[in-house]
């Protein structure tokens, strides 16, 4: 699984952030704020997302009304497990992994830990 190019990441980061569906005309409206972009070049990103299988889609008259498959979290997740799968030493890229973590995300790790400990995993 590879990550997002940068238009992708910003579309992807105004729908998950929405909520809600949204067409393309509204992200477009609102990536507008940051840069000059034509409505095409978003529409063909939303329709290549939707091919990868992180946008599900809608007909609705003319247009499509888009919405993540999955949250961000769940998303996020799944690259850290392709990511640990094609590291080869899944042990040592733990391991070093563990060495980085900030305070922070250490308290994270340990909070995460309780919620789903890994002796009762099924």
């Amino acid at each position: 699984m590879r990550g997002l190019g940068d238009l992708e990441s910003a579309i992807m980061d105004r729908l998950w952030s929405y909520r809600k569906p949204a067409s393309v005309r509204d992200v477009l409206d609102d990536l507008r704020r940051d840069r000059e972009i034509a409505y095409t070049t978003v529409m063909t990103v939303m329709d290549k997302l939707h091919t990868k299988g992180l946008l599900r889609r809608k007909q609705v008259g003319r247009a499509y009304v888009y919405e993540t498959v999955a949250s961000k979290e769940a998303y996020t997740a799944e690259l850290m497990r392709a990511t640990l799968t094609s590291g080869g030493n899944r042990a040592a890229t733990l391991v070093h992994f563990l060495e980085r973590l900030t305070p922070e995300e250490a308290q994270a790790l340990e909070a995460a830990l309780r919620v789903y400990p890994l002796g009762e995993r099924g």
